[in-house]
């Protein structure tokens, strides 16, 4: 029995904006309708209530795969996997590994390797934290002072280096060459995905592409990828693995359209960063984007990637007045109305439910 969900049709204006990207992202049948607002009729299982049995370990291992002799290595290593995190990422990987044994007539408990996916998709997911961290500047983490901050970029460096070559040694460790290659996309996008945000398009419907673009690759990818590599372990069915792909990318996508909203909305000490910390790096997402329809000023700004005196102030004031808000967080829903209808493909299970919980929790979530 599939799980229903009942939907609002809600009216995007800036429909030429999304028409050219929407289609390329976003599966063909979809295209005629319009961003929708989910809302689920059956009571669905909470993804971190089922998870947290494998979560409960996940980080002991992982600092056990950082193992280092060294004391103030150890500290920066370390500093980031207290447990305090949203963990979203393993929580989805074992979400997805556990729905797709199910569904491959397995019992539902985790496969070593799958589990190994999960602290690997935690690892990738720091250490490029640690790594954006020292690209921005950046002072504040998760609600504390950045490794840079407290250690300095060189070893903050060293820090993401050694996380990321540790989750590569427990890859290997897995012993399935197409998990590898898999994997071995997610790193080649993200520094794909940090030039792209180096770099802007003149023209606006470029533009907006460029943007999603980026975001696949920064956010994206690690998470369609990580569902897909916990498929491969358990089924050799191509359409099974497209659906793990299409999930966690559709799911990928959107929270990272709402963390980009929240940098509008929600305040720095509830958000554990900076507010407004996009803009400062001469960054347009979503919300300046469609801000740009109603307030055509914004466009020579993102040009010049908010550097002149008061860019900053008048960018966030245009998108405060306009639908900016509004219209990216419709598009995050049709990005979640697309990962529920791929992940309604497989066998119903209570991982399959949490899975779609997830998505509506991706969208209401306020930091």
């Amino acid at each position: 029995m599939r799980v229903r969900v009942r939907v609002k049709t809600i009216k995007i204006t800036n429909i030429s904006l999304l028409n050219c990207v929407i289609s390329r992202l976003l599966d063909p049948t979809l295209q005629s309708c319009c961003c929708r607002k989910i809302h689920s009729d059956a009571k669905l299982k909470d993804p971190f209530t089922l998870a947290n049995k494998d979560l409960q370990s996940l980080f002991d291992d992982i600092r056990k795969e950082l193992f280092v002799t060294k004391e103030e290595l150890k500290s920066l290593c370390d500093y980031y996997f207290d447990g305090k995190g949203k963990a979203i990422r393993p929580i989805i990987v074992i979400l997805m590994a556990r729905a797709l044994n199910i569904h491959s007539n397995r019992a539902g408990d985790l496969l070593p390797g799958q589990r190994a996916l999960a602290m690997i998709s935690e690892m990738i997911h720091t250490a490029s934290l640690v790594h954006d961290d020292v690209i921005d500047g950046s002072d504040k983490r998760r609600g504390k002072r950045t490794i840079n901050d407290m250690w300095g970029e060189r070893k903050a460096i060293l820090a993401g280096d050694l996380i990321l070559s540790a989750a590569s040694v427990l890859l290997a460790r897995i012993g399935n060459n197409a998990v590898v290659k898999v994997m071995s996309q997610v790193i080649e996008d993200l520094v794909r995905g940090e030039f792209m945000q180096l770099g802007s398009k003149e023209n606006e419907n470029e533009r907006f592409k460029h943007y999603l673009e980026k975001t696949f690759k920064k956010t994206a990818s690690l998470i369609a990828n990580s569902c897909k590599a916990v498929s491969i372990l358990v089924t050799s069915d191509p359409e099974v693995h497209e659906i793990a792909y299409q999930y966690g990318k559709n799911v990928g996508i959107a929270f990272q359209l709402v963390d980009d909203v929240l940098d509008f909305t929600s305040g720095a000490s509830h958000l554990g960063k900076p507010t407004a910390a996009d803009l400062k790096l001469g960054l347009a997402t979503g919300p300046v984007l469609f801000a740009c329809q109603q307030f055509p000023e914004l466009h020579a700004m993102i040009i010049r990637r908010f550097s002149s005196k008061g860019d900053v102030d008048r960018a966030w004031q245009y998108v405060l007045q306009s639908d900016g808000v509004q219209q990216t967080n419709y598009l995050a829903q049709r990005y979640c109305q697309e990962a529920i209808r791929q992940i309604n493909r497989l066998r119903p299970s209570a991982e399959r439910d949490a899975l779609i919980r997830l998505t509506e929790m991706v969208l209401t979530r306020d930091k």
